[in-house]
Parts: C-alpha cells; structure tokens; sequence
C-alpha cells in the first residue's frame, strides 16, 4: 500500500501548451516551448499518488508564468515577450486587454487553486522546478554549472527553523553532495507569496542527463519521505 505523505506539490512550469488566444500569433516552435519550460518536470515530479494533492498547468512557461507576479511585465515577466534563450515569442505586440485575460484566465486560476487547499495535514508545500544544467543567457550566473538541487526557503523565511537543514540533510542522502540551499535559487513569486500562510519550500532539479528522469524522480520521492519520517 502506498503510503502518501503529508505534502502539496506545485508543478507551474511543466506545461506545453500554446494559450487558445496567442495561438496565431506565437513564433515558437514545439521544440522551442519545451527549451524554454521546465523539461523533465512532467516525469520527475510525477508523483501526485503519493501526496496529499497538488496543483499544476497545462500552459506553458513561455505564454503564462505563473511564477512571477501580475505586476512583473517585461521580457521574463509574467506574460513574456521572449524566451530565457532570448527567442521572440510573437509576431506581434501584446495589447494590454490580451494581457489582462491571459493573467485572470491562467495565472489567477493557478493561484486560487491553491488558496483553496485547506487540508490540515499538509505538512509543507513544494514549489517543483527543473533548472538549466548551465546558466542561461538572462539568468544572474549564465554560463556556470548548477547543483543536481537546489533547495530554496527565501533566505530562511519561509520554513520552520531547522527545517532547511532537514531537507538538505535527506537530499544529501538521496543525491550525494551536489545539493545547495538558496544558490541559485531561493524562491520565485509562488513560494514568496503563500508562505505566509503556510510552510513552502522550493525544489529545483538539474535538466542534466547524468541521471535519467526516472532516476531523478526515485530520488526526489525518497528524499521527500526521508524529511516526512524524519521531521
């Protein structure tokens, strides 16, 4: 029988979906949407049996972030105007009426999604992303190599105290020593905003093929129970 721990998962980016309103504007090819959304994300957190509940879109990252706020509107914004490899997304300029209905249509959807959660066994909240296994051109360390993980609390504001070193310690034990906490990433919008509320953590998992994502989703599912037993 499977046990199911006491978790909410958060997989915003694993969509490919073009939004029906962009659909004959979009310059982006499949491959393309699949480069510049979190890939591998669909298998390696493909763990929803074994949680509580957990929320996602079928919407790609390119189209709709819905880890950036509503008020982000820029190239990497909230609806962007480019991918994270600098591709244009549209043959055309976004009016802001289109804007406004991707956000309240796709964006707002995500997040009362999980305003709605009011389960009172949830232990902690996960934010799951995959990350580039090198830094890409828009991103703050571009061009370095990445950790298998990084686990991210906001700088130590959005979990429990001791809780981080907790996780850390079961991902070493899950991954081996290619685990980092807040580097490069120590929380977007989603894990920001509703940790307020509640425990969140985020979960960023290298795209690198030195595991496979089957290898990669036995380890997060491992290292999640570690924490859960332990905790």
């Amino acid at each position: 029988m499977i046990k199911t721990l006491p978790l909410y998962l958060s997989i915003p980016h694993a969509g490919l979906s073009v939004p029906e309103e962009v659909q004959d504007i979009c310059l982006l090819t499949a491959e393309q949407i699949k480069k510049d959304g979190d890939e591998g994300a669909s298998e390696i957190y493909s763990i929803q049996d074994h949680v509580l509940d957990f929320v996602t879109t079928d919407i790609a990252r390119a189209f709709v972030d819905v880890n950036r706020a509503e008020t982000e509107i820029r190239d990497d914004g909230v609806v962007k105007t480019q991918t994270i490899w600098g591709e244009p997304i549209y043959s055309q300029q976004l009016d802001s009426d289109l804007v406004d209905t991707l956000i309240e249509k796709y964006h707002r959807t995500y997040h009362r999604e999980i305003h709605r959660t009011s389960d009172d066994d949830i232990l902690l909240f996960v934010d799951c992303h995959t990350m580039a296994d090198i830094g890409p051109p828009i991103a703050r360390d571009c061009g370095g190599k990445r950790p298998m993980v990084c686990l991210g609390d906001c700088g130590g504001t959005s979990l429990p105290a001791g809780w981080i070193e907790m996780l850390e310690k079961s991902f070493l034990e899950s991954f081996g020593n290619c685990v980092t906490v807040n580097q490069p990433f120590s929380g977007g919008y989603i894990t920001q905003t509703h940790k307020e509320s509640a425990p969140w953590l985020q979960l960023e998992v290298s795209r690198t093929n030195e595991l496979s994502d089957g290898e990669k989703r036995d380890r997060v599912l491992h290292a999640l129970r570690l924490f859960c037993d332990n905790v």
